[in-house]
């Protein structure tokens, strides 16, 4: 079973930066997509940020200019730089893993607090 871990949450003050860690168990050759999604008490998980095995990223209009997404293949691994955070940010960050012939892998989620 894959495994997918997150880490780097914690409690920020407006205007802060973050950066979110994504490491897995997953062949790398067999990565398609790794996504960053979120989830803020009530509302529904939304997509964050994705980027491919090519190196193409897509970002959620909500934080464009403020994260960047990014891959290490050498370490199966994806971060996530959270720059000029706001109170919306607040949420539970949660990686995907979308492998080719399998279902998509989830970690447990980081939690990430904006808050003066």
């Amino acid at each position: 079973q894959v495994q997918v871990v997150e880490s780097g949450g914690g409690l920020v003050q407006p205007g802060g930066s973050l950066r979110l860690s994504c490491v897995t168990s997953a062949s790398i050759f067999s990565i398609t997509t790794m996504d960053w999604y979120r989830q803020a008490p009530g509302k529904q998980r939304e997509l964050v940020a994705s980027i491919t095995s090519g190196g193409s990223t897509n970002y959620a209009d909500s934080v464009k200019g403020r994260f960047t997404i990014g891959r290490d293949n050498t370490k199966n691994a994806m971060y996530l730089q959270m720059n000029s955070l706001k109170p919306e940010d607040t949420a539970d960050y949660y990686c995907q893993i979308a492998q080719r012939n399998a279902f998509p892998s989830w970690g447990q989620g980081t939690q990430v607090t904006v808050s003066s």
